[in-house]
């Protein structure tokens, strides 16, 4: 017997998984989420084996959630379409479903999971992750030059030669600007970090993404991370899962 974790946005995403699981009697167990906070709240609260995980969700996306999860379940991706993700999934022969689904590729998944725990076989989704960034990035990309931040009444436009760095809090980005201000912007900071030069900008931490040429020190700690000092004297934290990004963050180019 297993248990699964539902997480959608979309009402009836759910209701429709919900009811091919129906007859399935090896399942003990069905949990539902709407948004990516509440879909890692709930797996590490009820342990499910299985997690059917839509990609596009409010707070954080099925990627965030899936590489903070890391080993711990089973992931079936949903998603309408996700060009690189796919490719990547694909590439990694991870299992997704692509919206709408029928009922045979839903049970083709469905065992197929099954298999994987029934042998514990996990997947890095991390390395997913840098994989579909990586796509993403080789492909030609206009980075913007601006940012449209919206408030209720006035359109706030920020060059992003201004920017220092950015702190990123579910669906919200804290932008922190080369005058001492900073500007919350309703985005996720992922979404943001594919807008940004990555000759220019470099994620340190799954909530924090700092301009290079910023950067004047850097520490390293006890715990293996590094603290990242600016010219400003802010401290910002580089994380041991990020020390990857630390050639970026001293090139000299």
């Amino acid at each position: 017997m297993f248990k699964v974790l539902i997480a959608d946005d979309e009402y009836l995403a759910r209701e429709t998984i919900k009811l091919l699981l129906k007859d399935q009697k090896d399942i003990s167990e069905i949990f539902e989420a709407e948004n990516g906070n509440q879909t890692l709240a709930l797996a590490q609260q009820k342990q499910p084996d299985l997690i059917f995980l839509d990609i596009q969700m409010p707070g954080q996306s099925g990627i965030e959630v899936a590489e903070q999860l890391g080993e711990s379940a089973v992931i079936i991706f949903a998603t309408a379409y996700d060009q690189f993700a796919i490719t990547a999934f694909e590439l990694s022969a991870i299992d997704y479903l692509l919206k709408p689904f029928d009922d045979e590729r839903f049970y083709a998944s469905l065992d197929k999971a099954r298999s994987q725990i029934t042998t514990k076989s996990r997947t890095d989704f991390k390395n997913i992750s840098r994989l579909i960034h990586q796509m993403a990035n080789e492909k030609d990309v206009t980075y913007k030059s601006r940012i449209v931040v919206k408030d209720p009444g006035r359109i706030r436009l920020i060059e992003i030669v201004d920017i220092n760095y950015i702190l990123g809090a579910g669906n919200y980005a804290d932008i922190y600007l080369s005058d001492n201000s900073h500007i919350l912007h309703r985005e996720t900071l992922t979404s943001l970090e594919q807008q940004l030069d990555p000759n220019l900008f470099v994620r340190i931490h799954r909530s924090t993404i700092v301009k290079r040429t910023c950067v004047s020190e850097l520490e390293s700690n006890d715990n293996g991370d590094y603290i990242v000092i600016l010219k400003t004297g802010e401290r910002l934290t580089l994380s041991r899962r990020n020390k990857n990004k630390l050639e970026e963050l001293i090139r000299t180019d």
